[in-house]
């Protein structure tokens, strides 16, 4: 009775350790995607980022640009009321 218990158990750890050795390789497949990922997402988001900053600075350009003409304008405006209140 206790070979019969014995090769039972025997049994049944050697279908775990099977078992265990499965998915210990597929937790290391999956972690070796995730790590692929991360790296990925690093990258991405770092070109997100470069995209934005770039962005931001030609509003900045835009913006500046506008407040010279807006100003040239104004100037404009004053020199003809000047030059046809004169007549």
């Amino acid at each position: 009775m206790e070979d019969k218990m014995f090769d039972l158990t025997e049994k049944i750890y050697t279908e775990f350790s099977i078992k265990f050795d499965s998915i210990e390789k597929k937790v290391d497949e999956n972690s070796n995607h995730i790590l692929r990922l991360e790296n990925e997402l690093k990258e991405n988001s770092k070109s997100l980022f470069d995209g934005y900053k770039q962005t931001y600075e030609g509003v900045k350009e835009v913006k500046e640009e506008i407040r010279n003409l807006s100003s040239k304008l104004e100037k404009q405006e004053v020199e003809i009321k000047v030059i046809k209140g004169g007549k």
